[in-house]
């Protein structure tokens, strides 16, 4: 695959972490300093993600792990070629909102599949594209659930326990990519978290700009 030539962001964590308002915040900044931006949700953002997403979410049946797994890559493979990499290729910066280390920290951490396995699996089914930057909002459980609405999905649902597994999961994944995933303290306000948010992205830009 021929490098991108635009930037690729995404932001992560505990649903109930805020990321999705982070992603629109920092889209924001980066339009109003003249950066083209496409955001994109993961899964979601095409008509087959967002079929895939009501399946994943809201499916009233039995539906095992793997297939879960299966699902959320293969509603990102189709991302990936309708939004993600013509953005790219357009010179356009990219921030999704999820991406592959949902998927190592949900499915993998969080419901026991193999870890070296699933990893080989994200990468085969996002043809080996990671983004430049990704952040990792961390944030307690406790606080996290407690910011969700009345009708949670099926994985908000989850109890405790595999919510914890989760969020070690994503700390866990952090820790072996330090140069590409910063981790930020979810727990403050949104415009304190924004703040840091901004602060870890003008760190790597200049850095890499530098290089």
């Amino acid at each position: 695959m021929m490098l991108p030539k635009g930037m690729f962001l995404s932001l992560d964590g505990l649903d109930g972490s805020g990321k999705s308002t982070q992603c629109r915040l920092l889209a924001e900044y980066l339009k109003s300093i003249g950066i083209s931006v496409v955001s994109c949700q993961d899964p979601g953002s095409t008509e087959i993600g967002r079929d895939l997403r009501r399946i994943v979410l809201h499916h009233k049946g039995d539906l095992s792990r793997s297939c879960e797994a299966n699902l959320f890559m293969a509603a990102r493979a189709q991302m990936l070629t309708e939004i993600i990499l013509p953005a790219l290729d357009r010179g356009e910066t990219v921030i999704s909102d999820r991406y592959l280390l949902a998927t190592m920290a949900y499915q993998g951490h969080g419901s026991g599949l193999d870890i070296p396995g699933l990893r080989q699996a994200t990468l085969f089914a996002a043809g080996g594209l990671l983004p430049d930057l990704s952040f990792v909002l961390d944030i307690s459980v406790a606080t996290a659930r407690g910011r969700l609405g009345a009708n949670p999905d099926r994985l908000e649902s989850r109890p405790h326990e595999y919510h914890e597994r989760v969020r070690q999961g994503f700390l866990i994944e952090a820790s072996r990519d330090t140069d590409r995933i910063v981790v930020v303290s979810a727990e403050a306000s949104t415009e304190e978290v924004h703040t840091a948010v901004l602060s870890a992205f003008k760190t790597w830009r200049a850095r890499h700009e530098l290089a």
